[in-house]
């Protein structure tokens, strides 16, 4: 029996760490491989995907030297980083005959094209998976921020947070093993309560424009698709 996804379009919000595996730091290709197999098992819904991808897998590599730059060019460094990160993404996606493409907020024309949202959206349209790459273009906001404002200009019917952990809980359960998952959270809720779910700026962005985010885990299977057909998979932020 076909199962009816939820959602029409989405936005996968990809920490640069969830590229890592089990590594200290840089791109595992084998981590790669099997986030991109999650991907393909909701665009083989029909369900429209665009990412936004972190760097902070590569930037690690560098972060004890950058404690002393200046901010701005520190994060030039790591919107950097994420284009090599989209490149990786895009490649193993080609591998499985997932077409994508890359948009960039800085511009470096000759690796990939830079971001134009009338592209982006008939990208999306054909079919293809969309890699938003450099955050913003602009020092200062994470890329959290970025998947808030791009899920935003796209017309996206839920951001989706990529994390190693199952949602958002009362408490690190790692740490505590008694801790309870939230099923739904209130955008204001997650703020007041400092539930660090997302920055407080993405978090705004989306409440102020009723934008709906699920928080869930890369690393268990098919937990992607479960949230792209409406199932109770992860934590749920509201207005």
């Amino acid at each position: 029996m076909p199962q009816t996804p939820a959602y029409k379009r989405i936005l996968l919000k990809l920490s640069g760490e969830a590229l890592m595996g089990n590594d200290t730091y840089g791109i595992n290709r084998d981590t790669v491989d099997r986030i991109v197999g999650e991907i393909a098992e909701v665009v083989n819904l029909g369900v429209e995907v665009a990412v936004v991808i972190g760097g902070g897998n590569i930037f690690r590599g560098v972060a004890p030297a950058s404690s002393h730059m200046d901010r701005a060019t520190a994060d030039y460094m790591g919107m950097l980083a994420t284009i090599m990160n989209a490149l990786a993404l895009q490649d193993a996606m080609r591998r499985v005959n997932l077409v994508a493409r890359v948009q960039s907020a800085l511009n470096v024309e000759q690796v990939v094209e830079p971001y134009i949202r009338g592209k982006a959206m008939r990208y999306l349209e054909e079919g293809k998976v969309v890699i938003f790459a450099a955050g913003t273009g602009n020092p200062f906001f994470t890329t959290d921020t970025a998947a808030a404002l791009r899920g935003m200009e796209m017309n996206v019917n839920l951001v989706l947070k990529a994390t190693k952990v199952d949602g958002v809980y009362t408490d690190d359960p790692r740490a505590h093993p008694d801790a309870m998952r939230y099923q739904r959270l209130t955008f204001d809720e997650a703020i007041i309560k400092n539930l660090k779910v997302m920055d407080a700026t993405a978090l705004t962005l989306c409440r102020d424009q009723k934008l709906p985010i699920n928080v869930f885990s890369i690393f268990k299977p098919s937990a992607l698709r479960r949230v792209v057909l409406g199932e109770d998979e992860g934590t749920f932020l509201h207005n």
